[in-house]
């Protein structure tokens, strides 16, 4: 791994008080490695991994022995990229054209296997808590299901590269690609928390900045935008080195990129994981983390050169909030 890939930016927004919780106060922080032994031993609560759009279970085979090292006993929920073609039934939803589409029941197929994974995690926990590791579509997918059918006994909800924030509307050029779905989830699902009982951490990427389609774009470090909802405004506060970074002209590259950025946040030229914008992956009340130069997918990525977040040394750097 290079200098710049081993590199961690972490961000940590952190909502908690001894009596109330209280807006979440940003604080900054040099990269860290963490250096927990690795054990086979399954002493720590089971985690449950949710795959995102387009992924199968197989994808996370080496995140799951990886996890499995460090001694956290870990399901992966039973998705085959085939399964997602059942979300074609939401094209006969009124409520898809119309942009207003709720998660049920197109989704109920895959809230089942969650449901199939939860059991099975269960069987193993030995009555403790259980942690979902959501990566992508799959963290807000936790989200609806813990508003659904309730939280049961999941204490820390960890997302990957996650779109939390629905789209901006009346931006030119910006369509809403879930059709109403995270629209639903923020009006409908609970906000994020960290709390003994309950824990929120939001993990983002930083592998590559996206640039305006046409005309110029700002390339900055540390460039971000704020994310506003009906209630209030989260900052995201951004530790960047400037020296590990390089100010070029926009490549055709970012300004493809950006063009997905755009179709999420409405901003083309902000950092992302290379599909997703770091400010769409953090929520307020949660304990966000970026992380410089980490790739979205395990499809396509590479532990070397363009690490994802299941990478065994980007996990390193998160496995604490599984095991403390």
């Amino acid at each position: 791994m290079t200098s710049r890939q081993a590199s961690s930016v972490m961000v940590m927004t952190l909502a908690l008080s001894v009596s109330t919780p209280s807006p979440p106060v940003s604080s900054r922080s040099r990269p860290q490695f963490l250096a927990f032994s690795q054990s086979t031993s399954s002493n720590h609560r089971p985690a449950l991994i949710l795959p995102g759009l387009g992924n199968n279970t197989g994808d996370y085979e080496k995140l799951q022995l990886t996890l499995q090292k460090y001694g956290v006993p870990t399901v992966v929920a039973k998705v085959s990229r085939v399964d997602w073609l059942r979300n074609a039934a939401g094209l006969i939803d009124p409520n898809y054209w119309r942009g207003t589409l709720r998660p049920r029941p197109v989704l109920d197929w895959y809230f089942k296997r969650i449901d199939d994974a939860i059991h099975e995690a269960n069987e193993i926990a030995s009555g403790r808590s259980l942690s979902i590791i959501g990566h992508s579509a799959g963290g807000w997918l936790a989200r609806v299901y813990m508003e659904e059918f309730g939280p049961s006994n999941i204490s820390l909800l960890l997302t990957l590269g996650t779109p939390h924030q629905p789209p901006p509307k009346g931006v030119q050029g910006v369509i809403d690609q879930t059709r109403g779905l995270l629209d639903y989830v923020e009006k409908n699902c609970a906000r994020a928390v960290y709390t003994p009982e309950l824990k929120y951490v939001c993990i983002a990427g930083r592998y590559i900045q996206g640039a305006r389609f046409l005309g110029n774009s700002i390339l900055s470090v540390d460039s971000t935008i704020n994310i506003e909802n009906n209630q209030s405004v989260a900052e995201v506060a951004v530790v960047g080195d400037a020296s590990m970074s390089t100010f070029n002209a926009p490549t055709f590259r970012a300004r493809f990129i950006g063009q997905g950025y755009k179709q999420v946040c409405g901003q083309a030229d902000v950092w992302g994981d290379g599909v997703v914008p770091e400010v769409s992956a953090h929520l307020e009340g949660a304990l966000n983390i970026s992380f410089d130069g980490v790739y979205h997918s395990p499809v396509g990525s590479d532990d070397e050169l363009r690490p994802w977040y299941g990478s065994p040394a980007i996990v390193e750097q998160w496995i604490e909030h599984l095991i403390n």
